[in-house]
């Protein structure tokens, strides 16, 4: 399975250069974010992928709708990969918002609101984390992309990873290290 962090949102810009939450809920992409999105589509264009799963945060959804676009694949919105609530751009989008921008994918399977009310803590975390590689790996794929978070990835392969990356990791073996195969330079 492939691994991949969103591209750069604002809220990102902004924590990263003053360690503040800036207070920006569910952001987009910058104009960064989307530069980084398509060059994880030009690696992935490589590797065979059937499937692409996102995060239903708003970022993640950009993200993947434009690696979808390049290599022709579906999209199923999945809160298991959701990043770790803790930060106000972890406050998410309603449905009706999600599915008004993206009314081709589903989200009938979301509660409204689909994102935790309180702080997520790590151990959480690691068991969510945990559940979505054992049902990758019990469903046999290897040709899965994932659109997800910083904390999720780094709960799945204890990885502290930038905007736009891409890591290989194996499902199958939990303790085989994840392979960065797109590690952009950290803004």
């Amino acid at each position: 399975m492939f691994l991949i962090r969103h591209g750069q949102t604002e809220f990102n810009r902004i924590y990263s250069a003053t360690k503040q939450d800036p207070g920006i809920r569910d952001p987009g992409l910058t104009e960064d974010g989307r530069h980084q999105a398509a060059a994880a589509a030009q690696i992935l264009s490589q590797l065979g992928l059937r499937r692409l799963i996102a995060s239903p945060y708003r970022r993640a959804l950009e993200t993947a709708e434009l690696i979808a676009d390049a290599l022709d694949l579906p999209i199923a919105v999945d809160a298991l990969v959701a990043e770790r609530f803790a930060l106000s751009c972890d406050i998410g989008s309603p449905l009706a918002k999600l599915r008004a921008r993206w009314p081709r994918l589903g989200f009938d399977h979301l509660a409204d609101p689909w994102w935790p009310r309180a702080e997520e803590d790590h151990d959480s975390l690691l068991r969510r984390s945990e559940r979505f590689r054992a049902r990758v790996a019990a469903g046999g794929a290897s040709d899965v992309a994932v659109v997800t978070h910083w904390g999720f990835i780094r709960a799945l392969t204890g990885l502290r990873v930038p905007n736009g990356t891409v890591l290989r990791l194996d499902p199958f073996c939990p303790d085989r290290e994840a392979e960065p195969l797109l590690m952009p330079a950290a803004c």
